[in-house]
C-alpha cells in the first residue's frame, strides 16, 4: 500500500479546510471533514505485477444548506487527480448536520 498515494487525499482536503481528520473527528465543529481508507478498490494485474488501488471515504459534515465547501472538496479532488464519486447526502435529524459522503480511489 502506497502511503504517498493515500496522503494525497489528506493534502487535497487540507486545501479546503484545516478541520480535516483521519478516521474520526477529534472536534465536532459546525463544519468538518473526516476521511479514511476502507480497503482495496478496483485493482488489476499486468505483466505479472499488481496495480493496487486503495478505496476509501470522505465525509463532510455541515449545518449550512448549499454549502460551497461541497464543490470545493470536489474541485480539490480533481486538482489532485483523485477519482471520486458522491455516494450519498443525508440529513441527520439528531445532530442537524447535512452529511455528504464521497467514495475515492487512488
Amino acid at each position: 500500500m502506497s502511503w504517498n498515494k493515500i496522503y494525497r487525499i489528506r493534502d487535497a482536503l487540507l486545501t479546503v479546510s484545516k478541520d480535516v481528520y483521519h478516521f474520526e473527528a477529534l472536534e465536532k465543529k459546525d463544519k468538518y471533514i473526516v476521511w479514511a481508507e476502507d480497503g482495496e478498490g478496483n485493482s488489476g494485474h499486468a505483466d505479472n505485477k499488481k496495480n493496487q488501488v486503495i478505496q476509501g471515504t470522505i465525509d463532510y459534515f455541515t449545518k449550512d444548506d448549499a454549502d460551497p465547501v461541497v464543490e470545493e472538496i470536489q474541485e480539490a479532488l480533481e486538482l489532485y487527480k483523485i477519482s471520486y464519486k458522491l455516494n450519498s447526502v443525508q440529513h441527520e435529524d439528531e445532530t442537524e448536520y447535512i452529511h455528504y459522503e464521497w467514495i475515492w480511489e487512488v
